[in-house]
């Protein structure tokens, strides 16, 4: 049954702005924390630590003003989804909570595999998923960027 044709979806601009403001206030915190990174061993430097959460924290702020601004008046809210973001929120909690523990690899794996399976894909291609992303990722950073994410229990 797709949402259109949902009896307990409502169309609402209202679901749309309520996320902008979310999204909004997540983003400058996420742009304030990201200013606090002390300054780097001999000196300040263009691009540090702080340069990729800004850039994203910029981002996320224009795109959730966007929302507020001029979301889709024709929007359908399912309902029953609320669980589902909660979940969501809870996963990144929980993500955020073990990434220095376990290490970006694991943590990543089990985050994105998480999503992706409660996204309605099978378990194995979506820690596999999970797993590709988050060695990827990894990769990416501490060898192309050369700014290191946590190893945590790949460390040893």
């Amino acid at each position: 049954m797709s949402a259109a044709t949902d009896p307990r979806a409502r169309p609402s601009a209202w679901g749309d702005r309520l996320l902008g403001v979310g999204l909004l206030v997540l983003a400058v915190a996420y742009g304030w924390v990201s200013q606090q990174w002390p300054e780097p061993f001999g000196g300040a430097e263009s691009v540090g630590p702080e340069t990729f959460p800004t850039l994203l924290s910029v981002v996320l702020a224009l795109s959730s003003l966007y929302l507020i601004v001029k979301p889709d008046e024709d929007a359908h809210w399912p309902a029953g989804r609320t669980g589902f973001v909660l979940l969501a929120v809870v996963i990144l909690i929980v993500y955020a909570a073990l990434l220095e523990p376990l290490g970006f690899v694991i943590a990543t794996t089990l985050a994105v595999g998480s999503l992706c399976w409660r996204m309605g894909a099978h378990p194995r291609p979506a820690f596999l998923t999970g797993l590709a992303s988050a060695v990827l990722v990894f990769a990416l950073f501490n060898y192309g960027l050369e700014l290191s994410l946590p190893e945590g229990l790949l460390a040893l």
